[in-house]
C-alpha cells in the first residue's frame, strides 16, 4: 500500500516538474519584460538549482512570487500579462 502511495507521489511531482519546465523559461521572459530582471536571475537560478539537487524549495518560493506579481499585473492591465501563462504557472506550482 505505502509503496503504491509513493510511486503516485513521485508521478504527482514528476509531472509538475514537466509543467515547470514548460513554463519557467516564458515565466523568466515575462519577468525581464516587467523589468523585474532580479526576480527574473533569482528564478533562473533557483531553475538550475533544482535540476541539479531535485530541491524545489527555493523554485516553488521564487514562482510564487512570479505568480503573485502577475496577479497584480492583470489586476491593473489584463493585457499585461497572459492568462495562459499564469494558468500554466499555477498548474506547475500545484
Amino acid at each position: 500500500m505505502f509503496r503504491n502511495a509513493k510511486q503516485t507521489n513521485k508521478k504527482i511531482t514528476d509531472m509538475n516538474s514537466q509543467r515547470m519546465e514548460k513554463v519557467v523559461t516564458p515565466v523568466i521572459e515575462k519577468l525581464e519584460k516587467l523589468s523585474q530582471v532580479a526576480l527574473a536571475s533569482e528564478l533562473s537560478w533557483c531553475w538550475g538549482s533544482y535540476q541539479n539537487d531535485q530541491n524545489p524549495s527555493g523554485l516553488v518560493e521564487k514562482s510564487e512570487a512570479a505568480l503573485n506579481l502577475f496577479r497584480a499585473a492583470r489586476e491593473k492591465n489584463s493585457k499585461a500579462v497572459a492568462k495562459k501563462l499564469v494558468d500554466d504557472l499555477e498548474a506547475a506550482l500545484a
